[in-house]
């Protein structure tokens, strides 16, 4: 198994979410994130209030926990549709994951997911 970590646009959120869901991966978080990095572009809606000293911009990571054969299918739906074009567009991290376990059953393992 691996766990998939996209930080991207905060405008590309519900583009890469609906893609995703339609090809069978509805299951994520998304949390909200102010991140710095070299953005080329200058629109105003992504630029963070709380740490506007640190040229901050909203971003929103989405953790994904998929089998290790679907990686490159859902980072390839994750770069196709958060991409702007714009330097800052985000990054994409993929790591091992030992072990999984459900609350709620005894599930484990790659059928819990």
């Amino acid at each position: 198994m691996k766990l998939i970590k996209a930080y991207i646009r905060h405008r590309k959120v519900e583009e890469v979410y609906e893609a995703l869901k339609a090809e069978g991966f509805g299951a994520m978080t998304l949390v909200e994130c102010e991140g710095t990095g070299k953005y080329t572009d200058s629109e105003e809606k992504h630029i963070s209030d709380k740490y506007p000293f640190a040229d901050a911009c909203k971003v929103t990571k989405i953790e994904i926990l998929v089998p290790r054969s679907d990686v490159k299918k859902v980072v390839g739906i994750i770069r196709e549709k958060g991409r702007t074009g714009y330097q800052g567009d985000g990054m994409v991290l993929v790591s091992p994951v030992d072990e999984v376990y459900k609350i709620k059953n005894n599930d484990s393992g790659v059928e819990s997911i």
